[in-house]
């Protein structure tokens, strides 16, 4: 005897429903902003050079100013030694040998960079006692080789100083060249009981600290404009001054160095603006918008803790190349884009794209067979400027002998040269853009010129015209 289990239709029911569920939950998962791996912060890296010549034992107000400076540093260090990736090194000048005479190559790296060594700095300015002279330049050139190589860190160099340079060096020209070949960000100096910002203004970003409570002030802002980004928004402004156009790349240039710092996609975030971005405040920027053609906004500074907003023209509309009917030799079909009146060549733009371009009057070169030149096209904001050239003929060319041979379009009694035919084949098929045109060929085992045959033909649109040389 057979037994036939009953259909449970339960036990169908379940399952289906859970695999819907989970269908939803993917759907669900796969509409969601896609979460991009976080970049690594960069490794804060600050150098402090700090002076110990003679003049720092001067009175200042309730202290030497050396025994002033070192006391506020100390309790600075306390500070840092619980923020996070950050690393901190110690030079120290005039400290070496006594003044006079003059020595001015008193300079040295006290305590190298390392993780944790805040105490190693305060220890070492509690053994200092100024001695020497000012070789600032030549302190600010040495620094070039404490900083030890790496990938992902900021290097700021913070100058604290009671003097100006004494040894006949330059130090706004060796801060430009650290600068210039990224060794380091634009420096901070603060200046101890005079305002030097005449003499500093182009080593850095200068504060002056003429008394003991504007000394501790300066080196707070001084540090936490050193550790901490800023916003910034930037709007791509329409032909109305309204910050519509978004979705392309925008590049941020060290503007003293030259080096590639940002690239940001530019984006409208969900509220209808554009996107906040978050930059390094110590770095002057030259800004490239990637449109066709680019637009750019030159020496761009941020204000430390503040949001700054800019604004560029970037109107845009559309460009869109078609060929009329269905023919596929429009497949692969290149233009060539150039400013109006202009050969400089600002895009190859295939048949059957539409391309985004900022507002203006371009020139078309079509890269068909022969070229068609439109000049003088016009793009305007948000809307789309349509070019259709007319659907090629195809030529066959039939030489049954291999040889030298060359097409051209003939109008008015004019041949224009448009095509030499491959020696090494006897039947070439070409797409042509519909005109009169003539063949001019030899063959190779021909040895004299008489055996030179012409042949003209016309090409229609989607037609195809067989051309027999030398049946």
């Amino acid at each position: 005897m057979s037994f036939v289990k009953p259909f449970n239709r339960r036990k169908l029911i379940y399952p289906v429903l859970f695999l819907g569920m989970l269908s939803l939950a993917f759907q669900g998962f796969a509409q969601r902003d896609p979460e991009p791996k976080p970049k690594p912060p960069p490794l804060n890296r600050i150098l402090f050079i700090f002076d110990a010549s003679q003049s720092m034992l001067g009175r200042w107000q309730s202290d030497t100013k050396f025994n002033y400076a070192k006391r506020i540093m100390s309790e600075l260090l306390d500070s840092l030694s619980t923020v996070p990736n950050i690393e901190l090194a110690l030079r120290l000048y005039g400290h070496q040998f006594q003044f006079p005479p003059q020595q001015c190559n008193d300079t040295k790296l006290e305590v190298p960079f390392g993780p944790g060594n805040a105490y190693k700095i305060k220890n070492k300015l509690r053994s200092i006692e100024p001695k020497g002279t000012t070789p600032l330049a030549y302190s600010l050139e040495q620094s070039a080789k404490d900083f030890p190589p790496c990938t992902n860190c900021r290097n700021i160099v913070l100058l604290i100083t009671d003097g100006i340079e004494e040894c006949s060096g330059d130090p706004c020209a060796v801060s430009r060249m650290l600068q210039k070949n990224g060794i380091i960000l634009k420096p901070f100096i603060i200046g101890i009981g005079h305002d030097f910002n005449t003499a500093f203004n182009c080593v850095g970003s200068y504060f002056d600290a003429t008394s003991e409570r504007d000394f501790k002030k300066a080196l707070n802002v001084v540090i936490s404009q050193a550790l901490n980004s800023t916003t910034m928004q930037v709007n791509l402004l329409d032909e109305a001054g309204k910050p519509t156009e978004t979705d392309v790349n925008m590049t941020f240039y060290d503007a003293v160095s030259g080096k590639i710092m940002y690239n940001f996609i530019h984006t409208i975030n969900n509220r209808g603006l554009p996107d906040t971005l978050i930059l390094d405040p110590l770095i002057t920027y030259n800004l490239e918008v990637h449109t066709i053609p680019p637009v750019s906004l030159d020496s761009l500074t941020l204000s430390p803790g503040k949001h700054t907003i800019v604004g560029i023209n970037a109107p845009q509309g559309y460009l869109q190349l078609k060929m009329a009917g269905s023919s596929v030799a429009s497949k692969g079909l290149q233009c060539l884009i150039h400013p109006a009146g202009k050969k400089d060549i600002l895009n190859l733009q295939l048949f059957g794209q539409t391309e985004k371009y900022i507002t203006g009057h371009y020139d078309l070169q079509v890269l068909s067979l022969p070229r068609l030149f439109i000049p003088n096209v016009e793009i305007k904001q948000s809307t789309t400027a349509t070019i259709e050239i007319p659907e090629p003929g195809i030529a066959v060319i039939r030489k049954y002998f291999n040889g030298y041979g060359s097409l051209y379009l003939e109008d008015k009694n004019k041949l224009t040269w448009i095509y030499n035919l491959d020696e090494n084949q006897i039947q070439e098929t070409l797409f042509l853009q519909p005109g009169n045109y003539r063949v001019i060929f030899r063959p190779k085992t021909a040895r004299h010129s008489i055996y030179t045959i012409e042949n003209k033909f016309t090409v229609t649109s989607g037609k195809t015209s067989d051309i027999v040389l030398y049946k």
